[in-house]
């Protein structure tokens, strides 16, 4: 799964990256090192803006948490932080957004924690963070979904009645992660971008082919501080690697 990521990268330097048409400097981001569900991130996606034809890739601010457009009530969210690629395609709070509404999340990295059970068997077993990250330092491009959420309490022309919230789509650990964690986010290559993205590929079974993770060996993952653990905790440090003998993981 995925609870918590860093994202520092500079709007200016995701917009050069992923290739942006469109980007509104007024949903600038500051950097954040420990982010959390429901706070807000930026996002790569396609649309068709109004009165226009064609899709344009923009980087839009979005609020963590999947919110379907049937739900009553936005506090669905914290549980909708990540989606099952296995299950996506037919999972009623997903598929929708799964078929035409795919977006990518640009990271530094995220976060997992690995169970460690007490060598004597007995006692609470104790939880080691990990900072997962590219090998070559390059923006982790976590596969998303976004969706449109409106609050019908409020006017129908009111702006503020809408909410656009993401998830990040899972799939299962590769063979180093495996044993911090047996599921992990589904990160893209730029070469498969342009696929995921593109709104025409609005049917969920056909969809289904992208949901392929890059080959392994692109991720390597550091144990880092027990401070990321609390989300008031926010500075560059969070990322900084410990030994391994320091915090008691198993690698």
């Amino acid at each position: 799964m995925c609870g918590r990521f860093a994202a520092s990268t500079k709007p200016e330097d995701i917009v050069e990256l992923f290739d942006v048409q469109q980007w509104d400097p007024a949903e600038t981001l500051a950097p954040s090192w420990n982010v959390a569900p429901t706070d807000p991130v930026l996002a790569v996606l396609e649309r068709v803006p109004k009165g226009e034809q064609e899709p344009v890739r923009q980087l839009r601010k979005l609020r963590w948490g999947l919110v379907p457009a049937w739900s009553k009530s936005p506090e669905t969210a914290v549980k909708m932080i990540n989606a099952r690629a296995d299950t996506v395609h037919e999972k009623p709070a997903y598929r929708q957004a799964f078929a035409s509404r795919r977006c990518l999340l640009p990271v530094d990295g995220y976060y997992e924690w690995q169970t460690i059970q007490p060598e004597s068997g007995k006692g609470k077993p104790r939880k080691v963070p990990y900072f997962v990250h590219r090998v070559d330092g390059a923006p982790l491009a976590l596969a998303g979904l976004y969706e449109f959420w409106r609050d019908r309490s409020a006017p129908a022309e009111a702006s503020g009645g809408w909410l656009v919230t993401c998830t990040i789509v899972t799939t299962e650990a590769e063979e180093l992660l495996a044993p911090i964690h047996e599921r992990m986010p589904l990160f893209l290559q730029p070469d498969t971008f342009a696929d995921w993205l593109d709104p025409a590929l609005d049917n969920a079974e056909e969809a289904r082919s992208l949901l392929v993770a890059p080959h392994p060996g692109l991720l390597t993952a550091t144990p880092v501080g027990a401070a990321v653990g609390n989300i008031r905790n926010n500075h560059p440090g969070l990322t900084d690697p410990v030994t391994p003998e320091a915090e008691g993981a198993l690698f």
